[in-house]
């Protein structure tokens, strides 16, 4: 069989013995087609990119005719790429700006379309990652629902590399659910256990299912 797949059976199965049931997006940023295409053809449907430049090359056309694929965008996303990215993903994890959320506006009326989003938080409060701090989130939120009509349907995160993630997993679950919202996307290859544990409905595995990107 082959690694990926068997890799994705694994996980799934882990997370299935522990009766939990994320979301599994599986991170295909930086792999060609032919690495993910043995995935999409033993049916699983649910992927994520970072970039959408990348991401319209590999999986525009597969779009098309494969109806179910579900693409999520999980990298950071410049303004000037919001109608790139409304084109072509069914969720945006990284709104993090009342800018970008009007152009997220824009562009869903000028394409006719309408998709899901999270809010990233910055739950380390950390200078070089993105995302709003925890106490903005609910502004954001109201800005993105009750001005510019966006469906926003959770919160997203990344805690700092160097420390447990385990309390800001759980910072993160928190205010979801204060502020009504059912989803969170949290928890990556190294702590996507830890993380459906303590509430994630969405997990974002990539070197766990695809293997090391230095061995490309």
């Amino acid at each position: 069989m082959n690694n990926i797949i068997q890799n994705f059976i694994n996980i799934s199965g882990e997370l299935t013995r522990a009766n939990l049931h994320p979301s599994i997006i599986a991170v295909s940023k930086t792999f060609p087609m032919q690495h993910i295409k043995p995935l999409i053809d033993y049916g699983h449907k649910v992927f994520g990119e970072n970039k959408v430049q990348e991401a319209k090359q590999k999986w525009a056309k597969l779009k098309e005719t494969e109806k179910d694929l579900e693409l999520h965008l999980i990298g950071g996303l410049q303004s000037n790429k919001a109608k790139e990215a409304v084109a072509l993903f069914n969720y945006i994890h990284s709104v993090d700006s009342m800018k970008l959320a009007n152009e997220l506006s824009k562009a869903e009326a000028k394409l006719g379309l309408k998709r899901k989003y999270f809010i990233q938080v910055n739950v380390g409060k950390e200078n070089q990652k993105s995302g709003v701090s925890q106490e903005e989130a609910g502004n954001l939120l109201k800005f993105c629902v009750n001005e510019k009509k966006l469906n926003v349907v959770g919160l997203m995160c990344i805690p700092p590399f160097d420390q447990d993630p385990s309390p800001f997993f759980k910072n993160l679950k928190e205010l979801s659910s204060t502020l009504s919202l059912e989803l969170t996307s949290m928890g990556m290859s190294s702590d996507y256990m830890n993380a459906a544990k303590l509430g994630s409905t969405h997990v974002r595995i990539g070197s766990q299912i695809f293997g090391s990107r230095a061995s490309l």
